[in-house]
């Protein structure tokens, strides 16, 4: 089988994606991990673009592991570059499982989506039991085996636990990240951030991303951990997320909608033979 697909990226975190708009092409789970696989195509994940009349079109995220996800916000500002270009519209509007999200192409690369109002009740995270969302107290070790204990939980289409930190390199995010992402108290598991304040409107941030693992960049992270931050009364309303490859500025509205603009990369076109 021979597929056309785009690579782009948003900071490094990279996707496949295919467009079933005018031919469907059917994937297995084996199939889709073949593909973002790093020995095969790699990437952090998947999309397959449909179409839907009552938007430009809808999107369906797969995560490394084949699993479905219901969002991805740099995934979503990649997809609405590229659908801009073929539209020749600075705003396009996407259907995700997390709702109609709309984008604005800014120029030079530049995309901005809103995200939505971030969810914080237990059983929106979704949570196993009913807990203070702002303190969950799941303790970590840092490198020297020294415990710390807190965790904000965020939904921002996705669960997202948050963990603040004095300093965040001496935090081993990938011994982290795998077991905080399988806690019992996750039944649909979680995306999981060691974040570090560095000033009222600066974060910087490592990522372990629920059925993806480590990732250069995450979109929803970088908006649930913005959202935290002011909840937290530890950032203002507009806040960049520093990743290993530059800056998401995630703003947060009147309304308490969170918007996300940041770089996407040139559109590459690629075929694959599975």
């Amino acid at each position: 089988m021979d597929i056309k697909a785009f690579k782009m990226d948003g900071l490094g975190n990279d996707f496949v994606i295919i467009d079933n708009r005018q031919k469907t092409t059917n994937l297995t789970k084996d199939q889709i991990i073949k593909i973002c696989d790093r020995n095969f195509v790699g990437c952090d994940q998947l999309i397959l673009i449909g179409t839907d009349k009552s938007v430009d079109a809808n999107l369906k995220f797969y995560n490394s592991d084949g699993g479905e996800s219901g969002a991805c916000g740099n995934g979503t500002r990649c997809v609405a570059d590229l659908i801009s270009k073929e539209l020749n519209n600075k705003s396009v509007v996407l259907k995700t499982l997390s709702g109609n999200l709309k984008s604005k192409i800014l120029g030079n690369n530049i995309v901005t989506t809103e995200i939505g109002k971030a969810k914080i009740e237990w059983n929106e995270i979704p949570l196993s039991e009913k807990l203070n969302t702002n303190n969950l107290n799941i303790k970590i070790n840092d490198r020297n085996n020294k415990e710390y204990s807190g965790g904000t939980a965020v939904n921002v289409g996705n669960p997202h636990i948050i963990f603040f930190v004095n300093e965040i390199d001496n935090f081993d995010i990938k011994k982290i990240g795998p077991n905080i992402e399988n806690h019992k108290i996750f039944p649909e598991r979680c995306n999981v951030t060691i974040a570090q304040i560095i000033n009222r409107s600066l974060i910087k941030v490592k990522v372990w991303e629920r059925g993806a693992g480590l990732t250069k960049a995450c979109g929803t992270a970088a908006c649930a951990t913005a959202f935290a931050g002011k909840l937290n009364n530890l950032t203002d309303n507009e806040t960049d997320i520093e990743f290993e490859k530059g800056k998401l500025t995630i703003s947060i509205d009147e309304k308490n909608s969170i918007h996300m603009r940041g770089p996407v990369s040139d559109i590459k076109e690629i075929n694959i033979k599975l």
